[in-house]
C-alpha cells in the first residue's frame, strides 16, 4: 500500500494523472509540505505532452510538438519550480513560407535600443509581409481593433467564422492568419471556435507585449523535461507511481480518507486531485460515491468533444532548411519544426523535421503511407531540396484526443476545481481556467486545484502565477 504512516503529521494527497495538470498540482503541494503520490497509468509522465521510444524508427520522439509562449506564466513558473526552465529555446520571430518558397517574417520591431510600444511592436513586420496583400492587412487591422479591449467580446455567442465575416475579412486574411495561426493555436476550425478565445489568443500573442508573444520550444524530449517533476517530488519526500492505472475510488466517511484502487495496489490519502482528461473522469464517474452535483458534472462532461493533432516525423540524409521552425501556408501541413536544430544533442548526419497538422479530422483519417506521402509532396513545394534528399525513416503520430473544442457556450461546461465530493478536487486543461486547451490551461488548473486543496486543509496558499501585464498602449485598454 502506497501511503504515509498513520502517525505522520503530513497530510497525504493522491494526484491521479501525470500530465501537466497533475504534475503542476503535485509539485505545488509537495513544495508546501504535503506528501503527494502522483499516479500515472503509463510508464512515463507528460500525458498528451510526452515522448517515448518509437519502435518503428528507434528514436525518442514527442507525441506532438508542443510550444509555450511568454504569456504562459504558469507553465514557465512550473518549469522554474522543477528546474528545467533552461531547457526551453525562446524566439520572437515567425517565418511564414508560401509554396514556391517566398518568405514573410513576423515579429517585434527593434532597431538598436528603439522598440515600438505594444500593440504597435509587430506592425512594421506585418506591413512588410508579402504573404498578405494590402487588403488583407487592412482587414486584419479592422479585426484586431475589434478584439483590442479584453471585455468587449466576453459574452459573445458567435463563432469566430461568423464574427470574421461580419468584420469583412478577406480570403488572404482568413487563409493565412485566421484559419492557420489562430485555428492552429486553438486546434479547431474557425466555425467551431468561440470568439472570446480567439480574441484572447490575438491579444496575448500579438498585442499585449513583445514578451508575451515570444515562443518557447523544448530542446529535450518532453518526457525528459518532465523527469524534473519526478526529481522534485522525490526530493520533497513525495513519490511518482507509474503504470498505476486507476480502477476506482472509495471514500471512508469515518476516517475521512480516500482509497484509490490501482492496478499496482491501493493508495490511501487525505485528499485527491483528479487530473484527468474529461473522458478519463467520465469513465470513473459510475464508480464514484453518489453526491449532490454529480449529475450536473456528468452533463458538463458530455458537452466536451475532441479535436485531433497529427504530426509527421521525417529523417533525411541532408539538411532541408536552416530554419528552426516555420509556418507553411496554403497546404494541409501547417507547421515545420526542425528538431535536429532545436535538439542538437541528437548529433544527426542529416536532418530531422516534424510537420504538424492541426485541427484536421480529414488528415487524421489517412493511412500512414498516405499521410507521409502527402506531407513529403507538400514539403517539397516549400523546400525543393526534398526532391533530391533521401528519406531515411518516417513516423506518423495521430493524437486523436489532443485537445477539447472551444465552441460558443463551452464555458458553461467547464467546472471549477471544487468537485461534488469531499476532499476531492478537479484539474485538467478542460476545467474553468479562462484559457483554451493548452499546456498553460493544464498547469493553471493544477495550481487552482492545489489552492483549493490547501485552503480545505486549513493552510491556504497561492500558487497561480499572475498574468504578464499589458505593455505600452495596451496597458490603458484593460
Amino acid at each position: 500500500m502506497q501511503s504515509m504512516p498513520e502517525n505522520s503529521p503530513r497530510k497525504t494527497v493522491a494526484v491521479v494523472g501525470g500530465g501537466v495538470a497533475g504534475m503542476s498540482a503535485a509539485c505545488a503541494l509537495a513544495d508546501v509540505g504535503f506528501h503527494v503520490s502522483l499516479l500515472e497509468r503509463r510508464g512515463y509522465l507528460g500525458g498528451r505532452a510526452s515522448s517515448y521510444l518509437h519502435p518503428g524508427v528507434n528514436e525518442v520522439i514527442d507525441n506532438c510538438q508542443h510550444v509555450i509562449f511568454g504569456c504562459c506564466t504558469n507553465i514557465v513558473g512550473f518549469y522554474e519550480r522543477i528546474g528545467v526552465a533552461n531547457k526551453i529555446h525562446w524566439t520572437s520571430d515567425m517565418t511564414m513560407i508560401e509554396p514556391g518558397g517566398r518568405r514573410s517574417q513576423l515579429g517585434p520591431f527593434q532597431m538598436g535600443p528603439i522598440r515600438l510600444p505594444a500593440p504597435l511592436h509587430g506592425m512594421p513586420a506585418l506591413l512588410r509581409a508579402g504573404a498578405f496583400r494590402v487588403a488583407d492587412k487592412l482587414a486584419l487591422a479592422r479585426a484586431f481593433r475589434g478584439m483590442m479591449k479584453p471585455g468587449s467580446l466576453s459574452n459573445s455567442e458567435e463563432t469566430l467564422g461568423d464574427w470574421l465575416r461580419r468584420h469583412r475579412q478577406t480570403e488572404g486574411a482568413m487563409n493565412h492568419f485566421w484559419r492557420l495561426v489562430i485555428a492552429s493555436a486553438l486546434n479547431a476550425d474557425i466555425e467551431h471556435i468561440a470568439v472570446p478565445y480567439a480574441a484572447k489568443v490575438v491579444r496575448e500573442l500579438f498585442m499585449n507585449s513583445a514578451e508575451a508573444g515570444s515562443m518557447g520550444m523544448s530542446i529535450v524530449p518532453l518526457s525528459e523535461l518532465y523527469d524534473g517533476a519526478k526529481r522534485f517530488l522525490e526530493e520533497h519526500g513525495s513519490c511518482v507511481v507509474l503504470n498505476a492505472n486507476v480502477e476506482g475510488l472509495s471514500w471512508d466517511v469515518l476516517s475521512r480518507r480516500w482509497t484509490v484502487t490501482t492496478r499496482t495496489g491501493p493508495v490511501t490519502a487525505d485528499y485527491v486531485v483528479m487530473a484527468l482528461p474529461f473522458e478519463g473522469l467520465q469513465k470513473l464517474l459510475p464508480g464514484l460515491p453518489q453526491a449532490p452535483g454529480v449529475a450536473d458534472l456528468a452533463k458538463q462532461l458530455e458537452q466536451h468533444a475532441h479535436w485531433p493533432i497529427c504530426s509527421v516525423h521525417l529523417w533525411f540524409d541532408r539538411e532541408i532548411t536552416e530554419l528552426d521552425h516555420a509556418v507553411l501556408l496554403d497546404r494541409e501541413i501547417h507547421w515545420l519544426y526542425n528538431k535536429g536544430k532545436l535538439q542538437p544533442w541528437r548529433e544527426l548526419r542529416g536532418s530531422y523535421v516534424e510537420l504538424v497538422v492541426s485541427a484536421s479530422r480529414e488528415f487524421a483519417l489517412l493511412s500512414r503511407d498516405q499521410a507521409i506521402a502527402k506531407a513529403m509532396n507538400e514539403l517539397a513545394e516549400f523546400f525543393p531540396v526534398v526532391n533530391t534528399a533521401r528519406l531515411e525513416k518516417a513516423a506518423l503520430i495521430k493524437e486523436v484526443r489532443a485537445t477539447f473544442g472551444v465552441p460558443p457556450g463551452i464555458d458553461a461546461a467547464r467546472p471549477g476545481a471544487i468537485s461534488p465530493w469531499p476532499n476531492l478536487f478537479l484539474a485538467g486543461d478542460w476545467v474553468a481556467t479562462g484559457w483554451p486547451s493548452t499546456m498553460e490551461s493544464g498547469v493553471r488548473s493544477g495550481h487552482l486545484a492545489a489552492e483549493a486543496l490547501s485552503q480545505a486543509a486549513g493552510r491556504a496558499q497561492n500558487f497561480l502565477v499572475p498574468d504578464l501585464r499589458p505593455q505600452g498602449l495596451m496597458k490603458w485598454l484593460r
